[in-house]
């Protein structure tokens, strides 16, 4: 085999970031492949060469086998991360690796076809008498054949792709009657992601935990369990929240799920880093999910807890190294947490977002602090990728000192120009189920009221706040306020402001109790005083309060009355995104709820359904149609 020097990162984002942070510190070249939409991105820009796949959507690109082939060749790659998602984990893409004399740092395409399908992994997990979830993990596809294994089942079940991940193709149905909707949109998802709608169906359990464990094997038969990881806390199947240890596991516990993963590897003939995913019971008892044979999205807090990098690990097991440590000698070291952060609306059912990074500052560095991104200030995120830019780790000697730690890394953390998970997840962290550790699946929906709460009225401290801030933010010459060091002394007497923010509008008759300096807003009441972040950019200051990143601009009121009207009888796009169904035609009659148009966005599937009973009066859209934010798809007239 020859010496590894080069190695291309087959994916993009903040994994892409993360491997070849490690490849660098190796001493290796590191070659990005990107999309036309990602030309400029972070990861293109940080790697030492860069091949254009071409194309918008991964299908065109990241999904293009021979395409990345031809990058590495081209590039003088001798060697092909493949990432998380995308071809991760594709045997065929495996296979061409190989065929190609390339180094695939991943596992055997054998051992990725045993467990690539979720229902042939749980078939040879039953046989090793590994515990399964009830379910229905047959080849037979059609609606009936699943509605007679969810009656023998039992409802509520939980449909999931056979070759997925990440929430994609998966829903929970409650009912038969929301079978075959839930069925049909699954399998076209799981078809849109992974290129594969094959599902299977199994019971829904309540109250789980997720607790799963990192394993790594290397090509001489050695295997080892890392600990563990519990990701409890999801939203849409999709994990949130990660933290390892998993709190409240007995150390035996942790050894009889590690040893069933590691016996799960090794029948596979597993080579590589590895996840093992398990069901934890409130009795103890655990069921096999599934096993990703690949870098997890959370692996940084098993590398806090451990002191190992295990891209590093990666590179060398691929190169034919041993493991480095044995069982006895894996390191459990204190206590890490780790949030997703999302290009979302977590008030809106958690719709990703698209739009402009106007402002994005991460969180300071220092011990125990980590931040794994894939985005910089003024990066866009488009309608064609998973909506993630990045990730916050903390670590701490304890648990509570990791997550006090992880919440002032969320207080710093400054995001504008569209709308993100930051304050949900801050709100999670900061929540007291959470401090206790009460995980389960069920976290986010139990609290629901405290973690996604109902807008309200900003509150008069707010808008004076925001007035003053506004006013005191002006650019140097814009104003009697205006000077050139980043200081104002206060307001004068009697000076009004109209402003908007989230939908309200108040006209604003401003004080001279704040100070503007260094983007800090200082406000002081009755001796006490505290410190706002206020960030102007052009038009639009953005003012974090209680928590929350506010956009605060002048109320502009053509524009107010434009909006109202262009959702007066209409039914518009809440995303960019791509038009996969019309499930109506003119004339129409259409009662509340019914679903209209189905759009793609960001590789998940969102329904457009009607707000009331009417009939649809026009259509302005069609399948196949790139459509933008805000664009009129459906025109619904009351009936009657």
């Amino acid at each position: 085999m020859s010496t590894l020097t080069t190695l291309l990162v087959a994916n993009r984002g903040e994994i892409a970031c993360r491997v070849m942070r490690t490849a660098k510190a190796m001493g290796l070249t590191t070659v990005a492949v990107h999309s036309a939409t990602d030309r400029d991105a972070q990861h293109s820009r940080e790697a030492d060469i860069r091949v254009d796949l071409g194309g918008s959507k991964a299908t065109d690109s990241y999904l293009q086998i021979d395409k990345l082939i031809a990058a590495a060749q081209a590039s003088g790659a001798q060697a092909i991360h493949p990432g998380y998602g995308f071809l991760s984990e594709n045997a065929s893409f495996a296979r061409a690796i190989e065929a190609a004399g390339l180094i695939f740092l991943g596992p055997p395409a054998s051992a990725i076809d045993a467990m690539g399908s979720k229902s042939a992994a749980k078939a040879l997990m039953e046989t090793a008498g590994v515990p399964l979830v009830p379910g229905y993990h047959g080849e037979a596809q059609d609606l009936e054949t699943f509605r007679d294994a969810c009656e023998r089942i039992g409802y509520p079940v939980l449909l999931k792709a056979t070759a997925g991940g990440g929430g994609k193709g998966m829903k929970v149905v409650e009912d038969v009657s929301q079978l075959a909707e839930a069925l049909a949109s699954a399998q076209r998802e799981a078809l849109s992601s992974f290129g594969n709608g094959q599902m299977l169906v199994e019971k829904y359990l309540i109250k789980p935990r997720h607790v799963e464990i990192q394993v790594f094997a290397d090509q001489h038969g050695h295997c080892l369990y890392l600990n563990e990881r519990d990701c409890s806390i999801q939203r849409r199947h999709q994990k949130v929240v990660e933290e390892a240890p998993a709190p409240g596991l007995s150390a035996e516990q942790r050894k009889t799920m590690g040893e069933a993963a590691v016996r799960a590897a090794q029948a596979i003939g597993y080579v590589g880093a590895g996840t093992v995913e398990f069901l934890l019971d409130a009795r103890g008892e655990f069921f096999f999910m599934e096993m990703n044979t690949r870098l997890q999205v959370e692996h940084p807090v098993t590398e806090a807890i451990t002191g190992l990098d295990l891209v590093a690990w990666q590179i060398r097991v691929a190169q034919g190294e041993a493991l480095p440590i044995t069982q006895e000698q894996v390191p459990l070291m204190g206590h890490a947490i780790e949030v997703r952060l999302y290009a979302e609306d977590p008030a809106n059912d958690f719709m990703p977002a698209t739009g402009d990074l106007t402002l994005y500052r991460e969180s300071a560095p220092g011990p125990g602090r980590r931040v794994d991104s894939g985005v910089e200030q003024g990066d866009s995120v488009s309608p064609f990728y998973d909506p993630m830019l990045g990730k916050l780790i903390a670590w701490g000697e304890n648990r509570e000192q990791a997550r006090l730690r992880l919440l002032s890394m969320l207080d710093e953390f400054a995001i504008g120009g569209l709308k993100t998970n930051l304050g949900f997840l801050r709100r999670i962290i900061g929540h007291p189920a959470f401090a206790a550790a009460e995980l389960d699946t069920g976290f986010i929906p139990r609290y629901q009221d405290q973690l996604l709460p109902q807008p309200s009225a900003l509150s008069d401290q707010f808008w004076q706040a925001a007035g003053a801030a506004f006013m005191q933010s002006l650019p140097a010459g814009d104003g009697p306020w205006a000077d050139t060091r980043g200081f104002r002394a206060g307001l004068p007497a009697e000076v009004s402001l109209h402003l908007s923010c989230n939908g309200q509008d108040r006209l604003v008759m401003l004080s001279g109790n704040a100070q503007l300096q260094n983007e800090q807003l200082l406000i002081e009441h009755k001796g006490v005083r505290r410190a706002h972040l206020a960030v102007r950019r052009d038009s639009t200051l953005y003012l974090r309060w209680d928590g929350e990143m506010h956009a605060v601009s002048l109320f502009d009121p053509i524009a107010a009355v434009e909006a109202n009207q262009s959702h007066q009888g209409g039914l518009t796009a809440p995303m960019n995104g791509s038009i996969v169904r019309v499930l109506v035609e003119v004339g129409q009659p259409v009662e509340a709820g019914t679903q209209l148009v189905v759009l793609e966005a960001m590789k998940m599937e969102h329904s457009i359904r009607a707000p009331h009973a009417g009939v649809v009066k026009a259509l302005f859209c069609h399948e196949g149609e790139m459509v933008a934010e805000g664009c009129a798809l459906v025109e619904l007239e009351t009936a009657g």
